[in-house]
């Protein structure tokens, strides 16, 4: 009895908590599904009828609004799908390195130079000195290099893999360095091979980093042909915004009547700027999990 009344015991408080995480995937899947059903619904009907789950009227006129310049917009995809790509992958060497240097104990300083690179989540120059650096004395305005150095090293980061890197064997590096083998072959093909969860983790964190920056673009890009996804979809939206607003201002709206797909087109941006970053997820799942609880122990 005692048994039978342990497993059922078990099989209630599992399903307790099977019912919680089913209800809390419900609260953040919903609105996405709201957002896609909003984006396919015609603005005239969410004008009248508010936002429904199945789209009353279907329609595709926000995304075809978003799209109408197309090669702008494919242009900007390819702009943020390479800084993503080369910024994730730049950011991920920088940071590996960094992050086991200072998790090694023979490493002198390494404390201060912690403390220097710990001090920068806290304080920093300010908006308008970074902006005269960029500028006037590294000149990296108008270029690509620029969206990818902002997010190449984050301070959270280096914490976590550095923690994460403190639970490799210390024996593994000394029979590594016992045979010959230097600093950066022990790196690269001794303690990378084994840290594949902290690396899809932070290489998440990146990816998200650099495909959601919309701000460096709109501080140092001023070529059109130059502006990423997300700072495109922004200025997209700005203008529709000024067009809602100001009917004066384009005689050819005001006589023709047009309504402008206002809430449509914003849900189609946002299903097209979390479209493909979304997808990232999946992939690295059986990773992420490890890699935050793992480096996320020790201090």
């Amino acid at each position: 009895m005692g048994v039978i009344e342990l497993q059922s015991t078990g099989f209630a408080s599992k399903l307790v908590v099977n019912l919680i995480f089913i209800f809390y995937s419900l609260c953040c899947i919903l609105p996405v599904l709201l957002v896609l059903s909003i984006s396919f619904t015609d603005e005239n009907s969410i004008m009248a009828d508010g936002y429904h789950l199945i789209p009353k009227v279907f329609s595709t006129y926000g995304y075809e609004y978003i799209l109408s310049g197309t090669s702008t917009i494919l242009n900007a995809y390819k702009v943020t799908i390479f800084v993503t790509l080369a910024g994730a992958f730049s950011s991920l060497l920088v940071t590996s390195l960094i992050a086991y240097a200072l998790s090694r104990t023979e490493v002198k300083y390494r404390g201060q130079i912690s403390f220097l690179i710990f001090f920068t989540i806290l304080f920093n120059g300010g908006l308008a000195p970074y902006y005269i650096l960029v500028t006037r004395y590294l000149h990296l305005k108008d270029t690509l290099l620029i969206l990818i150095l902002t997010a190449l090293v984050s301070p959270v980061n280096i914490m976590i893999m550095r923690n994460f890197f403190k639970d490799v064997p210390s024996s593994i590096i000394e029979s590594a360095r016992i045979d010959g083998s230097g600093e950066f072959r022990t790196f690269f093909r001794i303690v990378l091979p084994v840290s594949t969860p902290v690396l899809a983790t932070i290489g998440l964190f990146s990816s998200v980093a650099y495909w959601n920056d919309w701000f460096t673009c709109s501080l140092f890009i001023e070529n059109t042909k130059l502006y990423n996804l997300q700072y495109l979809l922004q200025a997209l939206m700005s203008n529709l915004d000024y067009l809602s607003t100001n009917a004066a201002a384009s005689k050819s709206l005001e006589n023709a009547m047009v309504v402008l797909p206002g809430e449509s087109a914003r849900m189609a941006t946002c299903i097209l700027a979390i479209g493909p970053i979304i997808l990232l997820y999946p992939l690295l799942q059986k990773y992420f999990v490890k890699g935050l609880t793992l480096g996320a122990v020790k201090s």
